[in-house]
């Protein structure tokens, strides 16, 4: 029997922002049947990378898909603080340490159709324990069990542990916070992103400012940056 857990704090968002999740969703499932492991990636940290992971990994799963959420920011996790979880949990950490098994650190939650795979303890090496044989391993299983795999990953600018787990993914999504993150440095997670070989499948634009009536002039730079990657693909 699988371990399971309740996850709390479960707050909707407004209707703006659960219909963009649905637009998300459908265009996931539109990339095609062979795109099963994404990433979502950010330049630097408090983009909203963790929300919208987990908002896509739920979204998805209310649609009747199998769907697991890694969570792998080893390094600075947020989802047990923000679920508010009823017990402790073992991690992704403990497992790639040889500490767990694969089987003690899946578990399943109050939401149907999706489980989760915790960051676990702070590890000083996240890096090298990513590079571990057993995480690719880890992959492969959820490949054969689940319809999706939702990676939440490290903020990509100065750490390299985004572009490890890109090379087991086959898509990435960008999440950017409209206004905080120059078009240069988008370029060059865009970039790294490439090198791996992953395929980037689209940019998310949070934090948007809709009643604002300068947004389109102010924001025009990711404008252009979401056409070069349209060109790119």
């Amino acid at each position: 029997m699988r371990n399971s857990v309740n996850l709390a704090n479960l707050k909707k968002g407004n209707y703006n922002y659960e219909e963009a999740v649905k637009t998300l969703r459908t265009n996931i499932q539109f990339c095609g049947s062979n795109i099963k492991v994404i990433m979502l990636e950010s330049a630097v940290p408090n983009e909203g990378k963790s929300s919208m992971s987990f908002s896509l990994a739920s979204s998805l799963a209310q649609i009747g898909k199998n769907v697991l959420l890694i969570d792998a920011d080893i390094r600075k996790s947020v989802l047990v603080s923000r679920y508010q979880l009823d017990k402790e949990v073992n991690g992704l950490s403990q497992f790639l340490s040889g500490q767990k098994n694969k089987e003690e650190i899946i578990y399943e939650t109050n939401l149907n159709n999706l489980n989760i795979v915790f960051s676990g303890p702070y590890s000083p090496n996240p890096a090298e324990l990513l590079e571990e044989p057993v995480f690719s391993l880890l992959i492969q299983a959820a490949r054969a069990e689940y319809d999706y795999i939702i990676i939440d990953t490290p903020p990509m600018m100065n750490l390299i542990d985004g572009a490890i787990i890109a090379n087991h993914c086959d898509g990435a999504v960008l999440v950017i916070e409209s206004g905080k993150v120059s078009y240069r440095v988008e370029q060059k997670i865009k970039k790294q992103l490439e090198k791996s070989g992953c395929r980037i499948l689209g940019v998310i634009l949070n934090n948007v400012n809709l009643d604002s009536g300068r947004y389109y002039g102010k924001y025009k730079k990711y404008g252009k940056y979401e056409d070069e990657l349209q060109e790119s693909e």
